[in-house]
């Protein structure tokens, strides 16, 4: 996965939560859009989840805060270590009825 974001949105406070747009992977016969919501936690590390799917942040299907790391690059490290056969495990545990 690449830790490079395609795009990423301002924000005005650290602490606010900023969406990342990441390489979308393949899920049978469709493209999945995938996202990383980063924020600062109260206790200044950084923490993120993944968002899959196009629509608005409280429509999109989401994993946990999976993503930790004790400064932003740090995180990005995390992102870069999941491979994309992992990311895709997990969309597919999200969409599993």
């Amino acid at each position: 996965m690449p830790a490079t974001p395609n795009h990423r949105y301002s924000r005005a406070d650290p602490g606010e939560p900023v969406m990342h747009d990441l390489s979308s992977i393949p899920f049978g016969d469709e493209s999945v859009a995938v996202r990383l919501l980063v924020h600062r936690a109260e206790d200044a590390t950084w923490r993120g989840r993944l968002l899959f799917g196009a629509g608005e942040i409280d429509q999109a299907l989401s994993t946990a805060e999976i993503f930790f790391g004790a400064t932003e690059p740090a995180l990005w490290e995390a992102v870069r270590d999941l491979p994309d056969h992992h990311i895709r495990d997990l969309y597919r545990s999200l969409i599993v009825e």
